[in-house]
């Protein structure tokens, strides 16, 4: 990347102590790409890939939801204007999902701003709830759809708006479904007397119907503003809320806890016990800021438990770069849950257990392959460690020399580049297979890393080649004409 841009030379002097710790740490290897670029065909491939492992990021949008449900996960992020799925039978695939689109909304009082869905299926019927507004951030309400059939990807038709009597007509979002002793619960995040993001749980009388007033959960924060996206977990006989606080946009915005018996009333805010700390927070170490908006999911044989939740690669106050991440989590002797640290984007980890596999694997800018896939450049590149945890295995190429480019040569039927955005950064063209190139865009207003910049168009299964052409041309908001090369995920089914 250009040493010009005003993040490199912070980067560069922690470089040597980040790749340290990722040695330690399991997530770099052991060998670096050289400080100046050598042709790319002399680094030997390292192992090839078992199907048994995934990379992060699972998908570009936030606030993710997902469950395993007759053989396939379904997850679901905010994407603003409507309700998008993404299905898929490995998790090592989702990331090359196409969305299947389960709602948009005619009404003008609730088809902006759609954000926070989340589906539970009660009965032989699928509920899906998530908030939305008219335009104005403090109209934002709760609603739930009613699936028609038996399929959590729908379709689905509009049943209800979800309002307790005591907060009829106020600003609410983030809808989460206690399920205790036969009974449901709406928790959400709305105006109470302790924040106007706070946490509320009020009785349901069936999936879409709120038959009660909401009480006030005065919970912990370790910052003043926001207490969202309450999540359950229900083990060791005791109810575990767990939610975010702190702004989103904050690299701080973290995961708190709270429990209570499950002979307690959920209702009574005298009987949830606070746990002091975060149990889910930033690791800088790891390049990952903000972790948060989650929620939990089984692996597909249930002998596994996992966590999904957005986080961001830069440490700036931003509400962009919200990447959807997941990983396994475990259960302490005492009976809580370990939720440990945010892995790095892009740590390879095992699929859950059951997973099918997925087959997909990474070539690295430096041409190692953890299957079948290499790189190649012409023209003048540099390369470097200098961008630390904010690239793949710490390493990348960049360049701004006109027509330089980078041949990627991979077996499959899709693939991705990930790599920095930058304040420096301009515009790539790029091709398949000798095709018309498509212009993208490699700038951002702040950097960050391992973004996802390109994804490919599905093609027939086999040998393929992706171009990467330097345009020598940028945005106007952009101080450079620079393109990043970081990682590909290349994809097989």
């Amino acid at each position: 990347m250009p040493s010009q841009s005003p993040q490199r030379p912070a980067l560069r002097v922690g470089a040597l102590v980040t790749a340290l710790l990722g040695l330690l740490l399991g997530l770099l290897p052991a060998v670096t790409a050289p400080a100046t670029a050598a042709p790319a065909s002399s680094v030997p491939p390292v192992a090839a890939a078992e199907a048994g492992t995934f990379r992060n990021p699972l998908n570009t949008g936030p606030d993710p939801f997902m469950t395993h449900w007759n053989g396939n996960y379904y997850l679901t992020t905010t994407q603003g204007d409507s309700i998008r799925m993404w299905r898929s039978p490995s998790l090592g695939t989702l990331a090359a999902a196409d969305p299947i689109t389960v709602w948009t909304d005619s009404d003008t009082s609730r088809n902006r701003n759609i954000w926070a869905p989340e589906f539970y299926r009660f009965g032989d019927r699928w509920y899906l709830y998530y908030t939305a507004d008219d335009g104005v951030d403090d109209h934002h309400r709760l609603y739930v759809l009613e699936s028609d059939g038996d399929d959590p990807a729908g379709p689905y038709h509009f049943k209800a708006k979800l309002a307790p009597p005591n907060h009829a007509d106020d600003f609410a979002i983030d809808a989460g479904i206690l399920q205790l002793n036969g009974r449901l619960y709406l928790a959400y995040s709305g105006i109470n007397q302790y924040q106007h993001n706070g946490l509320n749980i009020a009785p349901m009388s069936s999936p879409y119907a709120v038959s009660g007033d909401a009480v006030a959960i005065d919970a912990d924060g370790g910052c003043p503003e926001v207490r969202e996206g309450p999540e359950f977990l229900y083990r060791n006989d005791r109810v575990w809320m767990t939610y975010s606080a702190c702004d989103t946009g904050k690299p701080d915005y973290q995961i708190r806890m709270m429990s209570l018996p499950m002979d307690a009333d959920p209702l009574t805010p005298g009987a949830w016990q606070q746990y002091p700390d975060a149990v889910f927070s930033r690791a800088d170490d790891r390049g990952v800021f903000g972790p948060g908006h989650h929620a939990f999911f089984s692996s597909p044989d249930g002998t596994e438990d996992w966590i999904v939740y957005h986080a961001k690669t830069t440490s700036e106050a931003t509400y962009s770069n919200r990447t959807t991440r997941a990983q396994k989590f475990t259960w302490r002797a005492d009976g809580t849950p370990d939720f440990g640290s945010p892995l790095a984007l892009g740590a390879t980890q095992d699929l859950p257990s059951g997973d099918p596999g997925s087959g997909n694997h990474w070539i690295n800018d430096d041409a190692r392959s953890s299957g079948s896939g290499s790189v190649t450049y012409s023209g003048a590149w540099n390369s470097g460690t200098d961008c630390a945890t904010q690239c793949f295995w710490g390493d990348d190429h960049w360049s701004d020399s006109t027509d330089a480019t980078a041949t990627f040569s991979f077996t499959g039927t899709r693939i991705a580049l990930l790599s920095v955005k930058d304040t420096g950064n301009g515009y790539a063209a790029i091709s398949i297979d000798g095709g018309a190139e498509q212009t993208v865009d490699f700038h951002g207003p702040l950097r960050i890393g391992e973004a996802v910049q390109y994804r490919s168009p599905r093609l027939e299964s086999g040998d393929h080649t992706l171009r990467v052409r330097v345009t020598g041309q940028h945005n106007s908001d952009s101080q450079g004409a620079f393109v990043s090369i970081d990682r590909a995920e290349v994809y097989t089914d």
